[in-house]
């Protein structure tokens, strides 16, 4: 009977998320009815001046704010599972500020190499995740409390980083800042192409590994009655999320909250069992950004 709630659950989320994805399409300083939208989708508009704004603005952005939330949100559940910390997140952990490290890098230090900067974020990501992981290391496993003062710490080492990047590329700053601050503006199909083989990559490989995060959240001791090799779930499970993490870094800038708050709500809705929260962080993460998002923009009339 829990199980046919959870899953009904989700499965309405999803709806509900993609309801507001199109009426999100339909807003802007162009209004756009739902009708037309719909017929634009399917080619049977032949309204030029909206299958241009659909297809060429408002979509792309949709579409990168679903996939970005739903990475985001994957990342923060799959950390709380590994780290044994409901704080945990790729923002607080420094995961995103590694990697945006190694993407400031790039585009300040060696802007002929974009075409590496997803690569560059994970690295950078990894680094940081592993540094945290050995501060925060004790002889009886992580601590909750450690790994958060870890994470602050390479926070703050990498927000030193990105602080010395803008003062001696300060020339080249300007191309950069909306970046640093994450944004989806001006963020149209190549951006959306970028993400998309990455991110359908890092679902998959999150799809996997459901059992070992729910072996893993049991606690270690649990998990190595079982059988399981520990280590080798910590790992594999950082991996994923700061794959997903580093890719979104690369492609917007750092997003927070979402990786934080929204494995909680979808605990909240389905329980813990991640066959239902993964999903169920992903739809949520999805729409908690694509809302945000929408908002933003519509506060500010742009398309």
């Amino acid at each position: 009977m829990i199980k046919k709630a959870s899953s009904g659950t989700v499965i309405l989320t999803f709806l509900i998320t993609l309801v507001f994805a199109v009426v999100a399409i339909g807003l802007g300083s162009v209004r756009i009815p739902i009708t037309e939208i719909l017929q634009t989708i399917t080619g049977t508009s032949a309204n030029d001046e909206y299958r241009t704004i659909i297809f060429d603005i408002r979509m792309p952005r949709v579409l990168l704010a679903l996939i970005i939330g739903a990475n985001i949100a994957i990342s923060g559940a799959l950390l709380q599972a590994v780290m044994g910390n409901p704080l945990a997140d790729p923002g607080l952990t420094g995961v995103t500020s590694g990697a945006a490290v190694f993407v400031l890098l790039i585009m300040l230090a060696a802007p002929e190499y974009t075409s590496f900067i997803p690569i560059a974020a994970f690295v950078g990501g990894v680094i940081a995740a592993t540094i945290v992981y050995a501060l925060a290391w004790q002889k009886k496993g992580l601590s909750p409390v450690t790994i958060i003062l870890s994470g602050v710490a390479v926070n703050a080492l990498a927000g030193g980083a990105i602080g010395y990047l803008s003062i001696i590329y300060s020339d080249r700053l300007p191309a950069s800042v909306q970046w640093m601050n994450g944004s989806l503006a001006a963020k149209g199909n190549n951006a959306l192409l970028m993400i998309l083989p990455y991110a359908i990559i890092g679902w998959i490989a999150s799809i996997f590994a459901i059992r070992k995060a729910n072996v893993i959240r049991m606690g270690d001791q649990v998990a190595a009655n079982l059988g399981e090799k520990v280590m080798r779930i910590r790992i594999l499970l950082s991996l994923i999320a700061v794959f997903l993490a580093a890719i979104s870094v690369a492609t917007i800038g750092m997003i927070g909250f979402v990786g934080l708050i929204v494995p909680h709500m979808a605990r909240f809705l389905v329980g813990s069992d991640y066959k239902y929260l993964l999903p169920m962080s992903m739809a949520l993460g999805a729409l908690m950004l694509l809302i945000a998002d929408t908002g933003g923009a519509n506060i500010i009339c742009t398309t």
